[in-house]
């Protein structure tokens, strides 16, 4: 199939059941406008992030990786009355300008930003009591992403979700002879799964105006 054709049912979609209010545009543009590279999720794909979170019902939610906000934002607009959100974001250029657009949002109340290396500020938050979380949305550098989700089950409670983006790598996820760190960061991510007793888990590949690729999505149960 024409790649040209995931990029319209994208757009298709997004038209009628994702469409961009003053916000969530504003936050677009403002990412463009400071150079941030174009690797936010799509209107679909933040759609679905923010109906998976109002399904659990979350009122605690942890982001890795802020990029300009778009994902938080939709994330931010799921949290049940009286919830946080901690986005952790380590580049300071992406974090000022996504501080712009989350405040644009009306969600600046909400929306705690921490900034820095993630593996520097996790140990910060897990000495403030931070958590559990009730939802956990991995999107950061992806060479860590199995020891963010393993820090992210230890500070999470029975029920809690857990969903890890740009899993499959277009397709050399499969590939045990890959050189690449990020490919294998997501195998042993998707090994960690299989072997944990604590989660259920499954990994979705998709296809988009973003291309080809995946998410993995894993479920807290004990």
């Amino acid at each position: 199939m024409d790649p040209s054709a995931w990029t319209a049912v994208d757009e298709y979609v997004a038209g009628l059941l994702a469409p961009h209010d003053e916000a969530l545009q504003a936050a677009l543009m403002g990412s463009d406008e400071g150079g941030l590279p174009k690797i936010q999720v799509s209107p679909p794909q933040g759609k679905l992030l923010q109906l998976l979170a109002k399904i659990q019902g979350a009122r605690t939610i942890l982001e890795f990786g802020t990029l300009g906000g778009y994902s938080t934002i939709w994330l931010g607009r799921a949290l049940s009355e009286g919830g946080k959100l901690i986005t952790l974001e380590s580049d300071p250029q992406y974090a000022e300008i996504a501080r712009a657009n989350i405040a644009r949002a009306g969600l600046g109340d909400v929306v705690e930003m921490r900034v820095g290396p993630a593996l520097e500020t996790l140990p910060k938050l897990a000495s403030e009591g931070a958590g559990p979380f009730d939802f956990t949305f991995i999107d950061a550098d992806k060479a860590h992403s199995p020891d963010y989700f393993a820090w992210a089950l230890e500070h999470s409670r029975p029920g809690s979700m857990i969903v890890a983006d740009n899993v499959v790598r277009d397709g050399t996820l499969a590939d045990s002879s890959s050189e690449d760190p990020k490919v294998q960061a997501q195998r042993r991510l998707h090994e960690m799964l299989a072997a944990e007793p604590r989660v259920s888990g499954t990994t979705i590949q998709t296809v988009g105006g973003k291309g080809y690729d995946g998410f993995t999505l894993a479920l807290v149960s004990k």
